[in-house]
């Protein structure tokens, strides 16, 4: 796993592994806390190889008991990948809703990651 620390203030942090890190709930918490005490960062930046892909078949739960982790913890998170392949459309829509959130991103690249936790209040 690999960290590289980024934005105007250094806030963000994006994690690089080829290692599932997310796979439930437990998982998600375990991660936040650790980039929260090994970096003092409450927004992360992952690609969408880093979580399982459980996460995004709706009906699992899991996706909404990952975020609601993050939610619950005050940690912002952005989800770089393609999310074209998926053709669920509950899972489009719920990709959509996040993304007019101000907690959870679905975003194509790391710049866009960025500039998404950047703004984010």
């Amino acid at each position: 796993m690999k960290y590289t620390i980024l934005g105007k203030n250094n806030s963000i942090v994006y994690i690089e592994s080829e290692d599932i890190l997310i796979n439930d709930s437990q998982s998600a918490l375990d991660l936040m806390m650790t980039v929260k005490y090994e970096k003092d960062c409450s927004r992360i930046v992952l690609d969408k190889k880093a979580i399982s892909e459980e996460f995004f078949r709706l009906r699992s739960g899991i996706a909404g008991e990952v975020l609601q982790k993050f939610i619950n913890y005050r940690t912002k998170l952005a989800i770089i990948g393609d999310f074209s392949k998926y053709t669920s459309k509950p899972l489009h829509d719920f990709i959509h809703e996040c993304n007019k959130g101000n907690d959870i991103f679905f975003v194509d690249n790391l710049d866009q990651a960025v500039e998404k936790l950047a703004l984010a209040y």
